[in-house]
C-alpha cells in the first residue's frame, strides 16, 4: 500500500465527467446475493493485492464475516471515503454502485488520482437480513414478488439505527454485532465523507445532506434527469425535514425528530424505538454524509408540483383512516396468533419479530397524519406529486408490513411437530401447528391480495428503472460528493496559504 502524502494536487472531476460516468454503467438484470457480492469483492482483492486490502470487522449474529475493503488512493490521496452497503437489507442498489466504483478505481489510475481519496467499502453490513430478501433479487421488476419476499428488521435490529442515543426521555445502547462492525469501519477509516447506500422504493430520486453543500445542489438535481428519473417533489419521509432544494433535504438530527414528534403531541420515543444513525455517529469524526435515495420504480408525476383539485388535509386524513383500518386488522390477527399455544421455547423467527415491531406503526402513522391534517399549513390544494406520495406511502406500509406478517404466518403454519427451527435450533413439540395457524393465513391472504391489487391499479404508471440507471445515479452522487469534498479541502488549503502570504 502507498503511504499517504501530497505531491501535485489532483483536479476534481468536473460536472460533465460525473454525468458521463453515471450514464456508463454496464447493463445488469438482477441484484447480487450476499454470496455473489462477497465473491466479487474477494476476486477484486485477489487480483489487485498491490492496490486493495481487506480486514475483518466482526461477524453477523449468524456467523457471517463482515469485511472492509480498502482501495489505496495513491500519493495524492488527501481524503478518506467510506461506503457501506446493506445497512437496510431490502435496499440492494448500492451493491452494484460499490462494485462498479471499486472496479473503476482499480482499472483507472487517473480516476484514483483525481478523486484524491483512499476508498473504504463495507459490502454488506447486515448479511443475515439481506439473505431474507434474496427471493426478489433475481426478479427485481415484479412488484408483487418484491412485496411478497420483502424483509426489513425491526428497528432495534437495524444496523443503520442502532448506534447509542440519549436525549430527554430517549435512551438506546443495545448495539448489535453488525452495528459494532460498522462503527469500527467508521473509526478505522475516519472518513472525510461517508455514504450509507440506501435506496427508495417508488417515485423519484431524492437526497439527504448532513451539512450545507450548496455547490452540490445543482448537480444532484441534474443527475436524475440525465438518467431519465424524476426528482422527488412529493411527501418527504418525515414532515420535519428541511428542504434545501427540490428533492434535497437536510439530514437533521435525531434530537430534532424527537422534538418535532413531541410538538405534535405524539410519543417521541415509543416502545420499540431504536437509536442513532450511522451518519449521526460519523458526525463525531467531523464527517460529512449524504444519503442518495434512488427508487426501484419511477413515477412520471413524482416531480409535478401542479396543484390538483384535492385538499392536502383531506388526503392526509383519508390516508390516516386507511392506515388505521389496516393496523387494526393486522393487530387483531397478531393478537389471535399470540393466543395460540407457543410453538418454540426460544427466540422467535426474524419475520415474526419484525412484524411485532412494525404492525403497531400503522396506528402510529395514522395518528401522525391526523395531526398533520389538522395543521393550518395543510389547508391547501395538494400537488400532483403530493397525491402520488401520500398514496405511495399508504401502499408501501400496508404491503411491506402486511407482507412480512403473512410470510411469518405461513412459516408458522408449516412448522410440523418434531421439526427444528433452523434459526433457533429449538424443536416444535406442539401438535397441529398448521391447523391452528392456517385459518389466520386464509383470512389475511385475500386482504393482502386486495391491497396489492389496489397498489398495482392506483400506481399503474410506475415504471421499472433499469438497474444500470438506478446504480448509475447513485454512483454519480458518490462521485459528486467526493469531488465536492476534495474541492472544499483544496479551497481551504488555498485560503490558508493566501492568509499566510499576506501575513
Amino acid at each position: 500500500m502507498h503511504s499517504r502524502g501530497i505531491t501535485t494536487a489532483p483536479a476534481p472531476l468536473r460536472r460533465e465527467e460525473i454525468l458521463d460516468r453515471a450514464a456508463g454503467l454496464p447493463e445488469v438484470h438482477h441484484y447480487p446475493s450476499v454470496d455473489e457480492l462477497n465473491q466479487a469483492f474477494a476476486e477484486l482483492e485477489a487480483a489487485h493485492p498491490e492496490l486493495m486490502d481487506v480486514r475483518q470487522l466482526g461477524h453477523s449474529r449468524a456467523g457471517d464475516p463482515i469485511l472492509l475493503y480498502t482501495v489505496d488512493g495513491g500519493p495524492t490521496a488527501e481524503l478518506s471515503g467510506l461506503l457501506a452497503g446493506g445497512v437496510h437489507p431490502n435496499e440492494p442498489i448500492g451493491s452494484w454502485t460499490m462494485l462498479h466504483l471499486a472496479r473503476e478505481l482499480l482499472r483507472d489510475p487517473d480516476l484514483r488520482g483525481r478523486l484524491g481519496a483512499s476508498w473504504h467499502f463495507l459490502p454488506c453490513a447486515d448479511p443475515d437480513s439481506m439473505r431474507l430478501n434474496e427471493g426478489w433479487f433475481h426478479s427485481p421488476g415484479e412488484r408483487g414478488r418484491y412485496f411478497q419476499h420483502f424483509y426489513r428488521p425491526a428497528g432495534p435490529e437495524q444496523v443503520e439505527w442502532t448506534f447509542p442515543f440519549k436525549y430527554k426521555s430517549a435512551h438506546f445502547d443495545a448495539m448489535l454485532p453488525e452495528t459494532r462492525a460498522l462503527q469500527r469501519a467508521i473509526d478505522l477509516s475516519r472518513p472525510d465523507f461517508y455514504m450509507p447506500l440506501h435506496n427508495a422504493e417508488a417515485g423519484g430520486a431524492y437526497y439527504y445532506l448532513s451539512d450545507a453543500m450548496q455547490p452540490l445542489h445543482e448537480l444532484l438535481g441534474e443527475l436524475p434527469q440525465a438518467l431519465g428519473v424524476p426528482l422527488h417533489r412529493g411527501e418527504p419521509e418525515g414532515a420535519h425535514f428541511e428542504v434545501l432544494a427540490p428533492g434535497i433535504f437536510a439530514m437533521g438530527t435525531l434530537e430534532e425528530a424527537y422534538d418535532w414528534m413531541e410538538a405534535l403531541g405524539l410519543d417521541p420515543f415509543p416502545e420499540g424505538s431504536a437509536g442513532e444513525s450511522s451518519t449521526g455517529y460519523a458526525r463525531t469524526h467531523g464527517t460529512i454524509s449524504m444519503v442518495a435515495e434512488m427508487p426501484l420504480w419511477k413515477h412520471p408525476g413524482a416531480d409535478d408540483v401542479t396543484p390538483t383539485h384535492r385538499s392536502y388535509a383531506w388526503l392526509l386524513q383519508d390516508q390516516a383512516e386507511e392506515l388505521a383500518a389496516a393496523g387494526e386488522l393486522l393487530m387483531d390477527l397478531l393478537r389471535r396468533f399470540d393466543e395460540l399455544p407457543r410453538r418454540f421455547d426460544s427466540a422467535e423467527p426474524p419475520l415474526l419479530r419484525a412484524s411485532r415491531a412494525f404492525l403497531p406503526l400503522l396506528a402510529q402513522a395514522a395518528l401522525s397524519q391526523r395531526a398533520r391534517a389538522d395543521d393550518e399549513a395543510s389547508q391547501r390544494l395538494a400537488t400532483v406529486a403530493e397525491v402520488h406520495g401520500v398514496q405511495g406511502i399508504l401502499h408501501m406500509l400496508r404491503l411491506r408490513f402486511g407482507g412480512m406478517f403473512l410470510r411469518a404466518l405461513r412459516d408458522a403454519a408449516h412448522e410440523e411437530p418434531g421439526t427444528v427451527n433452523e434459526e433457533t435450533g429449538s424443536v416444535n413439540d406442539e401438535p397441529s401447528s398448521a391447523a391452528r395457524v392456517t385459518p389466520l393465513v386464509t383470512e389475511l391472504e385475500p386482504v393482502y391480495a386486495r391491497w396489492l391489487d389496489e397498489a398495482l391499479t392506483e400506481e399503474a404508471e410506475l415504471q421499472v428503472i433499469p438497474i444500470k440507471d438506478a446504480a448509475g445515479l447513485q454512483y454519480g452522487s458518490v462521485l459528486a460528493l467526493a469531488a465536492h469534498t476534495l474541492r472544499q479541502r483544496q479551497d481551504l488549503a488555498a485560503s490558508v496559504s493566501d492568509q499566510r502570504a499576506e501575513a
